[in-house]
C-alpha cells in the first residue's frame, strides 16, 4: 500500500532558500528530512517549525562536500527511515546545498573551484547516485541551479558553470529514472534576499535599486518566491513535467 505521507530529503535545509523549500513541502502535507552541514541549532529550529505544521521531521548532518561520507550518510537516512517513519524508501530528493566563491577568472584559485566543484557538482552528482535505490518510484528530483547560468555576470563564471553542468546532468538524470516514473528537474533561481547574498548587498549600496531595474516584476527575489515552485514539482500535479528547467528570477535580463 503507497504510504499517506510523502518524504522529502531537503540539503541545505536549515537556512536561506532550503529552509524555506523545506516549510512549503510541509504545508503542502509532505514529511520532511533536513540535510545541514554545521549548525543543528537552525536545523533543530526548522524541524520544530515543520512539526508544529502537523507533519513529521528529522534533522542529519553532512557535508556534501565529502563524497566518501555519503554511504554512511545513506546508511543513517535508511536506519531513519525505518524507525521513524517505518519506510525503506523516501520520496522526494532536493540538492539544494550551496556555497559562494565569487572571483574574476583571473583571480579564481584552485581551492576555490574545487570547493564550487565538490559541493555544486561532484556532490550533487553522487548524492543523487547513492540515493537512487532509496528514493521510490514515481519519486521526484530537484536540483538548483542560477539564473546565471543563462546570463553572465561577471564573478560569477565558476560558480555558474558547475551550475550549468547540473542542468546538463539533470537531463540525463531524467532519462535514466524515467522508466521508475521518477521525475528530475531543475529550478534557477535569480538573485534572492538570504544570507547567501547579504555581503553582496552590504557591499554595495546600488546593487538592490539595479537589480530591481533589470528585472521585469521590479524587485529582488525573496526565499517564498521559490519554496512553493519545489514543492509544485514535487506534487502529483506535476507529474508530467521532467527534464525541465524553470528559472525563478522574476524576468531578470530579458
Amino acid at each position: 500500500m503507497e504510504p499517506t505521507n510523502k518524504i522529502a530529503l531537503v540539503t541545505g535545509g536549515s537556512r536561506g532558500l532550503g529552509k524555506n523549500m523545506a516549510l512549503s513541502l510541509a504545508q503542502k502535507g509532505n514529511d520532511v528530512i533536513i540535510v545541514y552541514r554545521s549548525n543543528d541549532n537552525e536545523a533543530n529550529a526548522v524541524v520544530a517549525e515543520i512539526e508544529k505544521l502537523g507533519r513529521n521531521a528529522a534533522a542529519l548532518q553532512l557535508d556534501v562536500a565529502d563524497s566518501k561520507s555519503f554511504d554512511h550518510f545513506f546508511a543513517a537516512i535508511t536506519a531513519l527511515l525505518d524507525h521513524k517513519w517505518q519506510r525503506s524508501t523516501f520520496d522526494f530528493l532536493i540538492n539544494n546545498a550551496g556555497i559562494d566563491r565569487a572571483s574574476a577568472i583571473k583571480d579564481t584559485t584552485e581551492q576555490d573551484f574545487d570547493d564550487l566543484m565538490n559541493i555544486h557538482f561532484k556532490g550533487v552528482y553522487f548524492l543523487s547516485q547513492k540515493a537512487l535505490p532509496l528514493i521510490a518510484d514515481g519519486g521526484r528530483i530537484v536540483n538548483l541551479s542560477t539564473g546565471l547560468a543563462r546570463f553572465a555576470t561577471p564573478g560569477y563564471a565558476a560558480y555558474a558553470s558547475m551550475k550549468g553542468a547540473i542542468e546538463v546532468f539533470t537531463r540525463y538524470l531524467a532519462k535514466e529514472v524515467g522508466a521508475r516514473g521518477i521525475t528530475a528537474n531543475v529550478v534557477a533561481p535569480g538573485i534572492i534576499h538570504t544570507d547567501f547574498t547579504q555581503k553582496a548587498f552590504d557591499a554595495h549600496p546600488e546593487l538592490e535599486g539595479y537589480m530591481n531595474s533589470i528585472t521585469a516584476l521590479g524587485r529582488v527575489g525573496m526565499p517564498e518566491d521559490i519554496g512553493g515552485i519545489v514543492a509544485f514539482l514535487c506534487s502529483k500535479e506535476a507529474g508530467w513535467i521532467t527534464a525541465q528547467r524553470i528559472e525563478a528570477s522574476g524576468g531578470m535580463f530579458l
